[in-house]
């Protein structure tokens, strides 16, 4: 593969440093590393592959001689800057919601949708975190059988919302432990020991009741298998987890498709691993997921509430099949 000049846009944030270390981790032939962050970064340093490289500015003018840019700066960042970039011949793989609905735009999970990716138009858009992990596991079930409804419930580990949020469940765990008070400042209540079923945070509920992350996983769903008929419903919900989004998965199939089939179809399919013996306490965890590439599946079940639906419990590390990985794998695609 030839090398090609890569920059990371958001490299000091928790998902642009771990593209670093995914780039690194995979061996990215790159034959150059171009970090840009906001100007609160300015002086800051990021280490690949045992060099320490200066964080430069963003700006307009960022993206002359770039090949391909890895975007994790936020919806607003990537509606300015993605379409510069694309201008100046470089190819936008992004990681926001900013143009994942497009029409014009490719919304890729490579394991599922690679073929999409022949269409772009100089950006490419990166899925949310629980609608790849689900559709990473649900494509060779749609494949084999022809999914007709899902209902997902996730179960939303911290990391999701950053470093802050990171940082809030530590210190308030701490907190509460000892006694002492700790006001919530990320999260609009406690999330120490507690559940919220408000994803994102800071964001009001739409009109129809869902949240606009639940709806993510509506429209994306879709996109990503090709199938506007599917219905989808969710409930995203964050947890005091530090890191790994878990997810109960109901889902309605066609041509009846038993737990069993499920499981074959599932041990041979790409990015997957089965963890499903549920008698020796083996299933997929949270903790287990942190630091992996694959997506992990197990407690796979017929439903015994219909004849033609399968339950089944998704995990993985939401920073990087959600995130990081899934943006280097397009870029990977591209080459």
């Amino acid at each position: 593969m030839s090398t090609k000049v890569v920059a990371v846009v958001g490299a000091t944030g928790v998902v642009g440093r771990q593209m670093l270390e995914t780039l690194e981790a995979r061996n990215f032939p790159l034959s150059r590393l171009v970090p840009l962050a906001s100007e609160r970064s300015r002086g800051k340093t990021v280490s690949f592959k045992g060099e320490t490289i200066p964080v430069e500015v963003l700006s307009e003018n960022s993206f002359e001689g770039i090949d391909i840019a890895l975007f994790s700066a936020g919806g607003g960042t990537s509606k300015k800057y993605a379409p510069l970039a694309a201008a100046s011949g470089a190819v936008v793989i992004d990681n926001s919601s900013a143009f994942r609905m497009d029409p014009d735009v490719p919304l890729v999970v490579p394991e599922v949708n690679a073929h999409a990716l022949k269409n772009h138009k100089g950006i490419i858009a990166n899925p949310n975190c629980s609608t790849t992990q689900m559709v990473v596991v649900l494509k060779p079930l749609h494949d084999a059988a022809r999914i007709r409804r899902i209902v997902v419930s996730t179960y939303q580990a911290v990391s999701g919302a950053g470093i802050a949020a990171i940082t809030e469940l530590q210190e308030q765990s701490r907190a509460l432990l000892a006694g002492e008070p700790y006001a919530p400042k990320v999260f609009p209540h406690q999330i120490a020991f507690n559940c919220l079923p408000q994803i994102p945070q800071s964001d009001a509920f739409l009109d129809n009741g869902y949240t606009s992350e639940e709806m993510k996983m509506v429209h994306e769903t879709r996109k990503i298998l090709g199938d506007d008929s599917i219905a989808v419903t969710a409930t995203t919900v964050r947890v005091p987890v530090l890191n790994g989004h878990s997810e109960s998965v109901n889902v309605q199939t066609e041509k009846k498709l038993t737990a069993a089939e499920a499981r074959a179809l599932l041990s041979k399919a790409p990015g997957v691993v089965v963890q499903d013996d549920p008698q020796h306490q083996i299933y997929p965890l949270a903790v287990n997921s942190t630091g992996k590439f694959d997506t992990f599946v197990g407690r796979i079940r017929d439903d015994i509430s219909h004849e033609s639906a399968l339950d089944m419990w998704i995990v993985s590390d939401n920073l990087l099949k959600g995130a990081a990985l899934n943006t280097v794998q397009i870029a990977e695609e591209l080459l």
